[in-house]
């Protein structure tokens, strides 16, 4: 009998066809999480012009959904670890879908908020999940710029908003926005059929053909056979327990800490600039179609500092990566502040969404990894948690400085203070207690299967 190391044959593995759709779906799902965050703040002009909303009004309103994520995060990712991260997928996205339409339907501003609230429980529990399964699924030496590139569609989600205000919104009015919210619903089927489990959980079910399955899928010339050791015993104890409290042992609790600093201040950073931006922007002179514009350059730079971070991840080292960008976000917002050319301003716009929503994307698979195989969803979905506190403060903190009177660039500049919070978190993190994957090779694990077969044939 061949002993398996079902998980290091995943981390071993070349990326193929299996790879490929774990990862389409993963992107497709933040797409729309990306497009909701920023949906709202696309659409905030005319709503509050429709409704006679306030600043603050507007803002309380963008606060109340971010909460809805925070609890989404909390109550849906420990169940998750306990009972499948699809099938809790599946829940987040029909619960998205289906409010984000009434949301759009909604006649008046407490309906609204009502609906955007339930909505927000499903996208608060779908993203740690998607970032713990394509955490789960990726090669090794790929993954940072892997589980870093499914946020590409969190920014493209981002950009496809911003169009649809800039050409569509015009014509049609800002509901549109809620109704495109809601294409998932009719891609829940299709996701239900190509979308795997967790192998994680199926090997604590000691559910064997599903793990052949997945494994035939991940290394098609491996020949497993369910009468080979999956270790399925070691499996099951590691799945007993409470989920939170192992985020806290085994010398874990300071480094908790310190990853929900840095996590609840890059959001922070990201959601009030999301939110706030195209306002913002407005506020300086520009007009509302160019103050758009700049939300779409944000976007360009999540994506660009997405990518280069982690290609540069998997070369000097996440964290050192993650640092820099942060250092480089505290310059970025000073600048901002200083800065009256307007070519300097877009370039300034574009390195702020690499050093923030950037720098979220290619923090999620670093913490994801920190935490041992069968609580990854739980230490990515409590930190996840935390960090909407921050988002549910930035635009209800930026709402009541603008009301103020004070001037937008110096509004900018207090970005600084949670981006040197943010790399201090990282700065703090204790890796010698963390649970990184180890890198092997894929020769090394042919040659131990090989030696496995022929000990199983000797004996």
């Amino acid at each position: 009998m061949r002993t398996i190391a079902a998980q290091e044959i995943v981390s071993a593995s070349k990326f193929n066809r299996f790879h490929l759709i774990v990862f389409i779906w993963c992107f497709y799902a933040i797409g729309f999480d990306g497009f909701d965050i920023a949906m709202y703040g696309v659409g905030m002009p005319w709503m509050m012009e429709e409704w006679n909303l306030s600043a603050l009004q507007a803002g309380a309103v963008g606060s109340y959904s971010l909460f809805g994520m925070m609890i989404g995060a909390l109550v849906l990712s420990p169940v998750a670890d306990k009972f499948g991260r699809k099938n809790i997928i599946i829940v987040c996205m029909f619960l998205f879908s289906i409010f984000t339409l009434a949301a759009g339907l909604a006649p008046n501003i407490v309906w609204f908020t009502i609906m955007r609230f339930i909505a927000a429980i499903g996208m608060g529990g779908l993203m740690p999940n998607c970032i713990s399964l394509m955490t789960e699924y990726s090669p090794k030496k790929h993954r940072p710029l892997l589980v870093g590139a499914i946020y590409i569609g969190y920014a493209l989600g981002g950009i496809l908003a911003s169009l649809i205000g800039i050409y569509l919104i015009p014509h049609t009015g800002w509901r549109v926005l809620y109704y495109i919210g809601a294409i998932p619903l009719l891609t829940i089927p299709l996701f239900i059929k190509q979308f795997p489990e967790s192998l994680s959980y199926y090997l604590a079910r000691k559910q064997v053909g599903k793990v052949v399955e997945i494994l035939h899928k991940v290394k098609p010339d491996g020949n497993f056979k369910e009468t080979d050791d999956y270790q399925l015993t070691a499996a099951a104890k590691d799945n007993q327990g409470f989920p939170v409290k192992k985020l806290f042992t085994n010398n874990r609790a300071f480094s908790t800490a310190a990853i929900w600093l840095a996590v609840f201040c890059t959001m922070m950073m990201a959601y009030g600039l999301n939110t706030w931006l195209p306002k913002m922007m407005q506020n300086s002179g520009f007009s509302l179609s160019s103050s758009l514009t700049f939300n779409i350059v944000l976007c360009l730079g999540q994506i660009g500092g997405t990518l280069v971070g982690g290609y540069l991840a998997g070369k000097v080292g996440h964290r050192k990566v993650l640092i820099s960008l942060y250092l480089m976000g505290v310059v970025t917002f000073i600048a901002l502040s200083l800065t009256t050319n307007v070519a300097l301003v877009y370039v300034l716009i574009f390195v702020g969404g690499a050093s923030t929503v950037g720098a979220m994307n290619l923090g999620n698979p670093y913490i994801t990894e920190f935490y041992p195989r069968e609580i990854r969803a739980t230490g990515a979905g409590y930190s996840q948690a935390i960090g909407r506190i921050g988002s549910i403060l930035a635009p209800t903190l930026i709402a009541m400085l603008l009301v103020t009177g004070i001037d937008t660039k110096v509004a900018f500049a207090t970005f600084a203070i949670p981006s040197i919070l943010a790399a201090l978190g990282y700065i703090l993190i204790q890796e010698k207690y963390a649970s990184f994957d180890k890198v092997v090779e894929e020769d090394e694990v042919n040659e131990e299967l090989l030696i496995n077969n022929n000990r199983s044939l000797s004996n």
